[in-house]
């Protein structure tokens, strides 16, 4: 059994496109933790944090993570705050390698700005507060990193043969 692969980084990053094409390249399991916590609660993310807040959210991501952990050979595409819980890093770094996914505050702005299923951009959905909270993020996301990959203007491919090589 090889080890996970857990991809992190700010929402719009490309975690989920990512692990998709990783999937097929390395044949592994894929699992997008945001919709296997939507899948398994049976509610949205808003509402999830509408109701019970984002303390109760980042619990279930924790043990959505640490049940990872366990099964192995996975490509997990993780939730862009999954880094704020060091337990969570604790977790990914035990089974597996973490690789961390940037893009400029632009960027992101770019790929998300039509999304409305973004619960912590409500009512924020600029480049500003973008940036503002991507550098809060910043160091949490390279310090549980294993291997940082800039995904500014480089195709999927590209992006996959960085991570293969790196890995």
């Amino acid at each position: 059994m090889r080890e996970n692969i857990f991809l992190i980084g700010f929402m719009g990053a490309g975690k989920s496109t990512i692990a998709k094409a990783l999937c097929r390249e390395l044949q592994m399991q894929l699992v997008e933790m945001d919709a296997r916590i939507v899948e398994e609660q049976g509610m949205s993310i808003n509402d999830i944090f509408a109701q019970y807040g984002e303390d109760h959210f980042r619990d279930i991501e924790s043990q959505l993570i640490l049940t990872l952990g366990e099964e192995g050979n996975t490509i997990v595409s993780c939730g862009g705050g999954v880094v704020v819980r060091p337990r969570n890093i604790e977790f990914m770094k035990k089974s597996g390698k973490v690789v961390f996914l940037s893009a400029t505050p632009e960027t992101i702005y770019e790929r998300v700005k039509n999304s409305t299923d973004r619960p912590i951009l409500n009512g924020h959905m600029n480049v500003e507060y973008i940036a503002e909270l991507m550098e809060k993020r910043r160091a949490l996301y390279e310090a549980a990193a294993d291997i940082k990959i800039e995904t500014d203007g480089k195709s999927r491919p590209e992006i996959c043969k960085e991570i293969m090589e790196r890995l």
